[in-house]
């Protein structure tokens, strides 16, 4: 397959315009617009890694008193911090993805939404979720949300268009997640914070490169600067993958070693970090789209999986 830039017109598709639409469908089609300008799916994702970081965070100061009401504060302000983000990320590269396939249907590039509308909702989500974060959680949560937002949509965003070293910088905000969580349920940046980081960061360097495998064209079209297109044998990407895999399994240990849990979750992390290197090393041996497929599918399980085994071993060493 050829990775030469190619430019493809974006779909347009004013639904001012359509015909015999009603009024409820239209107000319909324009509140999915902005669904999707939250990128759900990794809104998610990340919530679930922020739900799990609070969990685990609460077991370790004993946090009792108004536990649900801080979680449900601090989801929303962190979801309305993500939303932000995602809708920032989208304004600033609203010209590529109409150049590529897979995002040239979003609702900047295919003319549903204005950019002055996702500017007025990515500011109106930043400082109503920043602001209910700051008031009803910490100021130290807010804070970490603030940087996440910035350097997602103000660093990583940019960079993808100049050098493939901006998956290293967008690991950072993408490893926040879970210490949003650990913060927002009164923990410091402390040996705790700093595992669940460490193990985000490196779990997401296998998960993009088999994404950026699968859309490698697409970002070759679209002008972005990722490992598999300038890599068409393969071998980067997949030696990538195996190098920060084969990294995350003696990290995903340390809450076991800083005395966070036990045995249980160490045997835990050891099988699925051992699954998540096999499914790399199949990924570079085979260098195929359902091999990129597969690592893709064990990495959306690995997380939750080794998160989920992390705060149930916690709380069983604790009962």
């Amino acid at each position: 397959m050829s990775l030469a830039s190619t430019t493809k017109p974006a779909v347009t598709r004013d639904v001012g315009f359509l015909p015999n639409t009603s009024v409820s469908s239209k107000l319909r089609i324009r509140i999915a617009d902005y669904i999707e300008l939250t990128k759900p799916k990794i809104a998610v994702l990340a919530l679930i890694t922020v739900s799990l970081g609070f969990a685990l965070s609460a077991a370790e100061s004993g946090l009792h008193a108004n536990w649900w009401g801080l979680l449900g504060n601090a989801m929303f302000g962190i979801g309305l911090v993500a939303a932000s983000s995602s809708a920032w990320n989208q304004l600033i590269e609203h010209r590529i993805d109409g150049r590529m396939l897979r995002t040239c249907r979003r609702p900047l590039p295919a003319g549903r939404l204005a950019r002055w509308e996702v500017a007025t909702f990515g500011t109106i989500t930043a400082v109503v979720g920043l602001v209910w974060l700051a008031s009803f959680v910490n100021a130290l949560t807010c804070g970490l949300a603030a940087l996440t937002l910035v350097l997602y949509a103000g660093v990583y965003t940019p960079l993808k268009r100049y050098t493939v070293l901006n998956t290293v910088v967008g690991a950072i905000p993408g490893a926040l997640p879970p210490v949003l969580g650990w913060t927002a349920a009164g923990g410091g940046l402390d040996a705790g914070a700093f595992a669940l980081f460490a193990i985000l960061f490196l779990w997401q360097f296998p998960h993009f490169m088999a994404i950026a495998w699968l859309y490698r064209q697409d970002y070759a079209d679209g002008g972005l600067k990722m490992i598999p297109v300038t890599d068409p044998t393969g071998l980067k990407t997949g030696l990538t993958a195996i190098g920060y895999s084969l990294a995350l399994l003696p990290v995903s240990w340390l809450p076991a070693q800083w005395g966070m849990a036990g045995i249980g979750y160490c045997g835990a992390a050891t099988i699925l970090g051992i699954w998540y290197f096999v499914a790399s090393v199949q990924f570079l041996r085979l260098k195929t789209v359902p091999a990129a497929r597969r690592l893709l599918w064990t990495s959306l399980i690995y997380l939750p999986a080794l998160l989920g085994a992390l705060v149930w071993d916690r709380y069983q060493l604790l009962s």
